[in-house]
């Protein structure tokens, strides 16, 4: 399936999103264990021994449901993420309101909240933010709000609870009551939740802006992904960070490359079209990463063969020597596959190339509806006009006079290291020109 266009690039976004939501549950995870490490220190150092002993096998349970959070979402099991958040925050209000019994010193459950331990619930909804989840992220804010409003009621519920101070002028009954260890003031615990709440949106909002950002990140990097596939790294970069780089028509020098399997319809006539297909990609991917490895960007496929440009959308000062480079190296690399399959039929393919240099005309063609990236002009038509000629004068590769003495000015040296592999040839009348062309050629 095509994934080149938008829905393909929404799929790949959202793939791109769904690795980057597992890597960052793993740093959530490694999170959560380095603060549990830290709070784990905390209590042995302020908890009077041996109240730690009670407090350690429940950090153990905290790592454990974080990796139980890396496995849903490794699982991609949606429901279960949400469960074990919950779990996380019935945890932490269980250890923060149930009286520790290894504590030496006999307080009632309700005195534990004189402690300020409920900032801990801070931590954890932190930890939230890690997974680019705004959903998730309020319904830990839901969760815990839930969790410490039905221990508060537990506090509240106990034998001897005082939840409301005297409404009268006697001071002393007001301390009294509000000193008292068994007081559970019920405003602030209100408080707390309502701040729980509120703290758990501002997160959830800033979640969905990373979110978004993350998407757009990961849509512009398949979008990147989609263009090497045509265009060399530079090239990329040009048309990913300029708006509209190819609207205006321009002209300028460049060299046009076209390459061809020679009598593949008649091959492919009679065989099954899987076997078809793949000798096609195979040879497709060779001389594909042979026009990127020059620098040259893939224009298009055509059919059986190809047409790649060096200098599009931008000139460089080594198109013509890239150009003639990368026609050489192809006949090479085609002439090495088709010994790899000797012992087959598709051995007995042979490869045309034609490259010429001259202006080049290049822009987007078509409507708003769709729009291609077109490379025209007589250089065109004469670099397709060489590799239909390979069939007439019984040769692999056939370039123009013009792109060789374009290379001598580009770089001597690898240019003369090319035409080492080159004969001369005659003149070629081109059908459709009336002026002959002086090229050279390899056999």
């Amino acid at each position: 399936m095509d994934k080149s266009g938008p829905a393909g690039v929404s799929s790949i976004a959202d793939m791109s999103l769904a690795a980057e939501e597992l890597a960052a549950q793993r740093t959530a995870l490694w999170g959560r264990v380095l603060a549990l490490l830290m709070i784990a220190v905390l209590i042995t150092i302020v908890t009077p021994w041996p109240g730690p002993l009670f407090y350690y096998p429940l950090l153990v349970v905290f790592v454990l449901l974080g990796f139980g959070a890396l496995l849903a979402e490794r699982a991609r099991i949606p429901w279960l993420r949400y469960v074990f958040v919950t779990a996380d925050f019935a945890l932490l209000t269980f250890t923060l309101l149930y009286p520790n019994p290894l504590i030496p010193y006999d307080f009632p459950p309700q005195f534990t909240l004189r402690f300020g331990s409920f900032i801990y619930f801070f931590v954890l909804l932190a930890g939230l933010a890690y997974v680019y989840r705004p959903m998730l992220v309020l319904w830990g804010g839901v969760s815990a709000a839930l969790s410490w409003t039905i221990g508060i009621a537990w506090l509240v519920n106990l034998p001897g609870a005082v939840v409301q101070a005297p409404t009268g002028q006697n001071r002393e009954e007001l301390m009294e009551a509000i000193s008292s260890p068994y007081f559970v003031d019920l405003g602030v615990r209100l408080q707390e939740a309502i701040v729980l709440l509120i703290t758990a949106g501002l997160l959830a909002l800033a979640v969905s802006r990373a979110r978004a950002i993350a998407l757009r990140q990961a849509s512009l990097a398949s979008e990147k992904t989609n263009l090497s596939r045509y265009f060399p790294r530079k090239t990329v970069e040009l048309l990913a960070t300029k708006t509209n780089p190819l609207s205006e028509p321009r002209e300028h020098m460049a060299a046009v490359l076209f390459a061809d399997l020679v009598s593949f319809t008649g091959w492919a006539e009679n065989r099954p079209a899987r076997e078809t297909i793949g000798v096609l990609r195979e040879v497709h991917a060779l001389l594909a990463e042979t026009v990127f490895r020059h620098d040259g960007t893939l224009d298009k496929f055509i059919g059986d063969g190809l047409m790649a440009t060096f200098g599009t959308p931008e000139a460089s000062d080594r198109d013509a020597v890239n150009a003639l480079a990368a026609a050489v190296e192809m006949a090479d690399v085609f002439r090495n596959w088709k010994q790899s399959r000797a012992g087959s039929d598709a051995g007995q393919l042979e490869l045309a190339i034609g490259v010429h240099y001259g202006p080049i005309v290049l822009g987007d063609i078509g409507s708003d509806r769709r729009m291609e990236f077109a490379v025209l002009g007589d250089t065109v038509n004469v670099a397709s006009r060489l590799e239909q000629a390979n069939r007439e004068i019984g040769c692999r590769l056939i370039v123009s006079v013009a792109l060789v003495e374009a290379a001598m000015a580009e770089n001597p040296d690898d240019t003369k290291a090319a035409l080492a592999r080159l004969k001369k040839h005659g003149p070629l009348s081109l059908r459709g020109r009336s002026a002959t062309t002086d090229v050279l050629m390899l056999q």
